[in-house]
């Protein structure tokens, strides 16, 4: 893919990594800054990459068992002890099973917890449509007080750790399960509430979020060399809260707007931009992601073609969007 941004640092490495390594990671290292980090499991420590925080750092990891509501309610009572609490579990169960817990204990007293939800998407496979969570978004960024970031790679996600425990307060951190290729580098900028603006356009603007991005690389690339389109490329991290300046004047140049993302189309990273440009910009926007269903057990690749959120469901909808608004 050539013309991405080069002042965003900014470069496809074919070297996979998965998220949720990224984050076990950016854990580690900061809690050798920050001694009052304290990392909570609900006994899934080794899928959630948080085995090897509690063999450094025994006395801050807090084994709380399959019990999610409990490790959010504990969370809650240290990050408003002067500690900063972090949770670690799949999304479908925190926030899935937790929101009550995350709503009034977390959000309402403003504790400093962060909230790692892992194994989100269609990108956890073969577990089914009771470990994919497709509607975190959609909980998460209806809380006040919440912010929600969506890394689209591994190192953003490394950032995104650490922006969360630097940032006092909830914070919701979308994780993933498959190795996904970088786009970002360490030296890549994250700026709360920006969107990153991956690559120049003038016929269409595309935006995107988290690691079906590599899905829309490809699907840029066709429209691009096959259909003589220049596209515009925005890449959201944070969900909430959302700058939309960027968006706003990107829609100003392309005239309409294509929201690519890995979650339900309602109440996700689609909504979130609607909602913040609804009284600014009036052009034609198309929301492509998953469309009012569960998930099912299978290759995450086989998914996306299922769920027709794959780089060739991309380009015909795109196509067919263009010649509708034409």
């Amino acid at each position: 893919m050539q013309n991405l941004a080069p002042n965003l640092s900014l470069e496809i490495q074919k070297e996979k990594k998965a998220i949720r390594d990224a984050y076990g990671i950016a854990l580690e290292n900061q809690a050798e800054i920050f001694p009052n980090l304290i990392v909570l499991s609900a006994d899934l420590r080794e899928s959630m990459k948080v085995d090897t925080f509690q063999k450094k750092f025994p006395d801050r990891f807090i084994e709380c068992g399959v019990a999610e509501q409990n490790m959010v309610g504990i969370a809650a009572g240290l990050g408003l002890s002067g500690n900063i609490a972090v949770t670690t579990s799949f999304a479908v169960f925190s926030p899935g099973r937790t929101w009550d817990q995350i709503r009034v204990s977390v959000c309402y007293s403003n504790s400093n917890v962060k909230i790692i939800g892992g194994h989100s998407g269609l990108l956890t496979g073969k577990d089914g449509a009771t470990h994919q969570a497709l509607e975190d978004i959609a909980i998460t960024r209806v809380l006040p007080n919440m912010i929600v970031i969506n890394p689209c790679d591994y190192f953003q996600a490394i950032k995104a750790m650490e922006f969360g425990i630097n940032q006092y307060g909830p914070v919701y951190l979308r994780g993933y399960r498959e190795k996904t290729i970088q786009i970002t580098t360490n030296q890549t900028p994250l700026e709360m509430g920006e969107p990153q603006i991956f690559k120049e356009g003038k016929d269409l603007t595309i935006i995107s979020s988290g690691p079906i991005i590599s899905e829309v690389l490809d699907t840029i690339y066709e429209l691009e060399n096959t259909h003589n389109l220049s596209i515009e490329l925005i890449n959201l991290p944070f969900i909430k809260p959302l700058n939309a300046e960027k968006i706003i004047s990107s829609l100003h140049k392309t005239k309409k707007g294509i929201v690519i993302e890995e979650h339900q189309i309602f109440g996700g990273v689609g909504s979130s931009v609607l909602e913040k440009i609804s009284d600014k910009v009036f052009y034609p926007i198309k929301l492509i992601g998953i469309n009012d269903t569960f998930g099912e057990s299978g290759d995450y690749k086989e998914l996306y073609e299922k769920y027709e959120i794959s780089s060739r469901h991309q380009v015909s909808k795109i196509l067919q969007f263009l010649k509708r608004v034409s």
